[in-house]
């Protein structure tokens, strides 16, 4: 039985939420299509850059869709010294969303159409920071080990919250445009004390069979635009006697740039500082690396 509150199915641009109750697990599921477009506008992004910031964006939105409150962030850092991509961050708050990389275009050029994790980041650590509505920060930090950013995002539950998870992501791009999918699926047993027995959480027999489910998921359903997102979750576990489904956010663009707060936070510079931050006109130049926005600042 699903029990859902969304009046209709959906299919891309909306987080989706679901639990399977007997199971005490808990999941999360999206296709972003038209706000991944707006996102990877920003910049000339060269593919192996687009299908990289694509799984950071899904990524992040899986995870910061645990989240709750308006105010609530969850920001996620990837970031080396001398590799070829020397930053990737995307953030997500109350789905807003937004993401920028850095690069060596050079470099990246010999690498070919389709460079391994480790040939674009090389030592790298992925930063996780969850902060929640009332302000609270906790962070995790893992390697950037694996095939992807997703084995890294697994690797940060397991070792940092001690939560059993499976995430899988599926990109491409074709004549219709880009599209990002993923799906999210934990594990939150009653009874385990202080969570500290993660060996027992991984065995528990509901884990086993929810992570056997949930990896049966294909790229091709989490990218067939066909396919709802209920749908997915029927398929994957319809057998489950209950499974509950509650619709999330309405995914957009969420750079927060503006000229006021460029100006706020400018102003907090002392008056040398801020002078030699002026151009030749005395107009102070700021530009936004999430949207490409510029901003002249007469202050």
């Amino acid at each position: 039985m699903i029990d859902t509150n969304a009046p209709a199915e959906t299919f891309s641009d909306t987080l989706l939420g679901f639990t399977l109750p007997v199971r005490n697990a808990r999941g999360r599921i999206v296709r972003m299509e038209g706000v991944l477009e707006e996102v990877l506008s920003a910049h000339n992004y060269p593919a192996p850059i687009t299908h990289l910031l694509g799984e950071a964006l899904v990524l992040g939105t899986l995870m910061g869709g645990l989240l709750k409150g308006e105010a609530a962030q969850m920001t996620l850092q990837a970031q080396t010294q001398g590799g070829i991509v020397s930053l990737l961050v995307c953030d997500y708050r109350a789905g807003a969303v937004r993401g920028y990389a850095d690069f060596d275009v050079e470099r990246l050029a010999t690498l070919g159409a389709n460079p391994s994790l480790t040939a674009l980041f090389g030592e790298g650590y992925l930063a996780i920071t969850f902060e929640t509505e009332g302000k609270q920060r906790y962070q995790g930090i893992v390697p950037l080990e694996g095939e992807s950013l997703s084995e890294a995002c697994e690797s940060y539950f397991t070792q940092s919250e001690q939560i059993p998870t499976l995430i899988r992501v599926a990109s491409r791009a074709g004549k219709n445009g880009r599209m990002a999918a993923g799906l999210l699926v934990q594990h939150l047993p009653d009874g385990e004390e202080g969570r500290e027995r993660l060996h027992a959480r991984l065995d528990h027999p509901d884990w086993e069979h929810v992570e056997v489910l949930s990896g049966t998921i294909s790229h091709d359903e989490l990218l067939d635009p066909a396919l709802s997102l209920e749908a997915i979750i029927w398929r994957l576990f319809h057998e489950e006697s209950e499974v509950r489904v509650q619709r999330g956010a309405t995914l957009s663009r969420g750079c927060r740039c503006t000229a006021a707060h460029y100006e706020s936070v400018i102003a907090r510079f002392p008056a040398a500082e801020q002078d030699e931050m002026r151009g030749a006109d005395g107009i102070i130049a700021v530009d936004c690396a999430f949207c490409s926005k510029r901003f002249a600042l007469d202050l």
